[in-house]
């Protein structure tokens, strides 16, 4: 009976599998696929704009053949097939594979990394080997830092390409959509009317972004499937109707032919033949919002034969028809259905742009998570998809860029050039990192990886090469933006880490602590002090400025570190390590809260009553391990344990909503100030929040220590919460040299001058803020 039972549920369940798995292929046609189903708008225009003179149906031919085989190895084998293979615990794109790296082969120049984070369970795959693989080649990079930064700025140098996709991509899809309204007849509008369209579409595209992207996959998909099906069909037809034998250039016959008769120009074109791909990235760089299945489910059975139908049918119709080059796409169309499929042109691009602008966002907020981007706002646009998000200055400086770009060149094939040059590099890049993810992480012979890198490598060095050549004619824009932008990423990333460094060396000795004894020297008072550093051991310079220039201080005091482990998520329950900083009595502890470069910090409204069930769970923990060792009063300073915050259970805590009878303890807070904080909470909308109190729960059996301490920690809970931040001025060194006194004194004060505060990103609420100021002579 059991059997049967097996038997039918087996079905059932291979059913809902394959269910869930076309609705998210489905789902990613609006999401992954929009960039790469509108290159047909503009490939066979950009390629053939440089050989005038081949005007023959060899040249067509050559070209076909040339597109179909990119289409079959870059996107199809190395992205389909293999790189979808490498993700980040389901996240994908460039930052994924440099995680990975850093998490087995100690590449991270992330400066606050600890032994605790390799216990996360994201931190290493499922079902992958935990043994560190040593090889001569992985101490080689370990050891040497200067190669570690090059891969860092080989990995932010990707980033910057990928940014400049953000800029070009939006821009000549809607300028080659739009391309249309030149060709009908007498009735065709003007260049500058075109591009005047294109600015006025851009314009209300980049307005539109603080509304979210999360209904793009429903709302955008059937735009893609319809547009797909129907270029698939009018490149069906107009094989059929113009030159059958396009069949033939399938063979690669054709590309050694092409060369012969091309030659140089031939050479030249694989800029535009590159167009082609362009929006393969977008598979990998968003997949962490699908599967690997349902990306390849969708690639192989609607995108690949659908492009492969319409790139032949534009090759049949341009063989017998080569004066219509300069718009082939829309030209080869009957003219009966040219206004719908100039409407799903128009749609299918906006959709493609706002595909990669999502990506832009993405990738700005994974270089934030590293230290390498400033401070920017991150909004967290949807309640159902983790990770859609909106960077309103990201937003309105890619606005600025496309609205340049567009009125600049006003031509498709120039910011083809710049747009081409942009996803070559971004696919070099992606290439190199999967040949060290091949050895490091997948563990297979260096000779595999080698041949990976040689063959994908030696494709991709011949368009990039054919892009180069390019350069003059547009193909500067992208490199441009990227030298701008990796200037910004990486003078922010060395004043941070020169910044955390001095800390590191000028950490307070504990033994100066213990010298002022359990009052520190000076009064303390009820409350909690929230102290914000960067460093998860010692405690910091700035904690002996505080001293010194504060006359009383919190009777509880929390050292907080706010960091970011390479990883792309961190488990909520696994998110809290806390520990104890000098003997009980004290009452100091450390908090670290550790984020995923995925993971949006939002603001956290329970975070206080997270912090103190946590401490109190820690303060539980650490008297049952020292009952067992039979001393209470031995601390195990520098010990941290992950604690969990999804409930209150073995904090011998109770929770109370605050409305609940009578407070437990006095408030120290005077009238007036309850008084201000109520006005700022009904201003700030905080009346929504959920408020409560803590009890120690009378029925459980405490030591009479731990009951103190846990006392103490509630008095000082019900006295109020205190964020101290330090308001830091970093200088350079009179003894610096020229570059880094310019990088450090100008270029980083420019950048902390004009981003967002510490105290905004880590949502500190003002009321509640104490701000020290403090020099850093780095």
């Amino acid at each position: 009976m059991d059997e049967e039972i097996g038997a039918a549920a087996a079905p059932q369940g291979q059913w809902k599998y394959h269910k869930a798995l076309s609705l998210l292929a489905f789902q990613s046609f609006g999401v992954v696929y929009g960039d790469l189903s509108t290159s047909p708008l503009y490939v066979f225009k950009s390629a053939l704009s440089g050989l005038d003179k081949y005007s023959d149906e060899a040249t067509v031919f050559g070209l076909l053949s040339l597109i179909f085989w990119t289409l079959t190895l870059i996107p199809l084998l190395k992205y389909v097939i293999i790189v979808l293979a490498a993700d980040d615990n389901g996240e994908g794109g460039t930052f994924a594979l440099y995680s990975l790296l850093c998490r087995h082969a100690k590449m991270s120049l992330l400066p606050n990394q600890q032994a605790a984070d390799e216990e996360l369970s994201t931190y290493y795959q499922p079902g992958v080997d935990r043994t560190a693989m040593s090889s001569p080649f992985k101490r080689f990079l370990e050891k040497h830092k200067k190669l570690r930064t090059c891969l860092l700025l080989f990995v932010l140098f990707g980033a910057c390409m990928v940014i400049g996709d953000g800029v070009l991509t939006p821009t000549i899809s809607v300028l080659a959509a739009l391309s249309g309204l030149q060709d009908r007849g007498t009735g065709g509008l003007g260049n500058g009317w075109v591009v005047l369209i294109a600015c006025v579409v851009l314009v209300g595209l980049f307005a539109l972004q603080h509304r979210g992207t999360h209904r793009v996959a429903f709302v955008f998909a059937p735009i893609v499937v319809l547009w797909l099906l129907s270029i698939g069909i009018i490149g069906l037809y107009n094989i059929i109707h113009w030159n059958p034998r396009v069949c033939l250039a399938l063979s690669p016959h054709y590309i050694v032919k092409f060369f012969k008769i091309t030659g140089r120009d031939g050479w030249i074109s694989l800029g535009g033949v590159l167009l082609a791909v362009t929006g393969t990235e977008a598979m990998f760089a968003d997949l962490g919002h699908f599967t690997a299945a349902s990306i390849r489910l969708a690639f192989v059975g609607v995108i690949y034969p659908c492009l492969v139908l319409q790139y032949m049918g534009q090759a049949a119709f341009l063989s017998k028809n080569m004066s219509d080059v300069h718009d082939s796409f829309y030209l080869s169309i009957p003219r009966t259905v040219f206004w719908p499929m100039f409407v799903l042109a128009s749609l299918a691009a906006i959709v493609g742009s706002q595909s990669i602008i999502s990506a832009t966002f993405s990738i700005v907020k994974q270089c934030l998570s590293l230290g390498c981007f400033p401070r920017v706002k991150v909004v967290h646009t949807s309640r159902w998809i983790y990770g859609q998000i909106y960077i309103p200055e990201i937003n309105w400086i890619l606005m600025v860029l496309c609205l340049a770009v567009t009125v600049g060149f006003r031509d498709i094939n120039i910011i083809g050039n710049a747009y081409g040059l942009a996803c070559i590099t971004v696919m070099f890049v992606t290439t190199w990192l999967m040949a060290l993810v091949i050895i490091f992480v997948w563990k297979k012979n260096i000779l595999l990886a080698l041949s990976f890198l040689i063959f994908f490598g030696l494709i991709e060095g011949a368009y990039l090469s054919a892009s180069f050549i390019k350069v003059p004619q547009g193909g500067w824009t992208p490199i441009a933006l990227a030298f701008v932008f990796m200037f910004i990423m990486y003078v922010w990333h060395y004043g941070t880490r020169r910044k955390y460094l001095f800390d590191l060396q000028n950490k307070v000795s504990m033994k100066w602590i213990l010298t002022l004894g359990p009052s520190l020297g000076i009064v303390r008072v009820p409350g909690i002090g929230l102290i914000y550093t960067e460093l998860v051991t010692g405690v910091p310079a700035i904690f002996s400025h505080f001293v010194t220039n504060l006359p009383a201080f919190h009777q509880i005091l929390v050292f907080v570190c706010v960091k970011s482990v390479p990883v792309p998520y961190v488990p909520a329950d696994e998110r809290y390590l806390i520990g104890r900083i000098g003997p009980r009595q004290y009452r100091m502890y450390r908090c670290i809260v550790r984020y995923g470069y995925k993971d949006v910090q939002k603001d956290d409204e329970n975070f206080e009553n997270h912090l103190v069930m946590s401490i109190a769970k820690f303060i539980q923990m650490e008297a049952e391990e020292a009952a067992s060792s039979g001393s209470y009063e031995s601390s195990n300073e520098g010990r941290m344990a992950v604690i969990h915050t999804t409930d209150a259970t073995g904090t011998g805590l109770i929770m109370r909503d605050s409305n609940e009878g009578t407070s437990l303890t006095r408030s120290s807070k005077s009238e007036t100030l309850q008084s201000l904080q109520s006005i700022y909470e009904q201003e700030s909308g905080s009346l929504s929040r959920r408020r409560v109190r803590f009890q120690i729960a009378e029925e459980e059996q405490i030591n009479p220590q731990v009951r103190d301490e846990l006392s103490d920690l509630l008095e000082a809970k019900e006295a109020g919460v205190a964020y101290i931040i330090g308001h830091s001025y970093v200088k350079a060194r009179k003894n610096s040299n020229f570059l880094k006194s310019f990088a450090i004194d100008y270029a980083y004060s420019f950048l902390r001058k004009n981003c967002r505060g510490p105290s905004v990103t880590l949502h500190i609420p003002h009321i509640s803020l104490i701000e020290v100021g403090m020099i850093y002579y780095v």
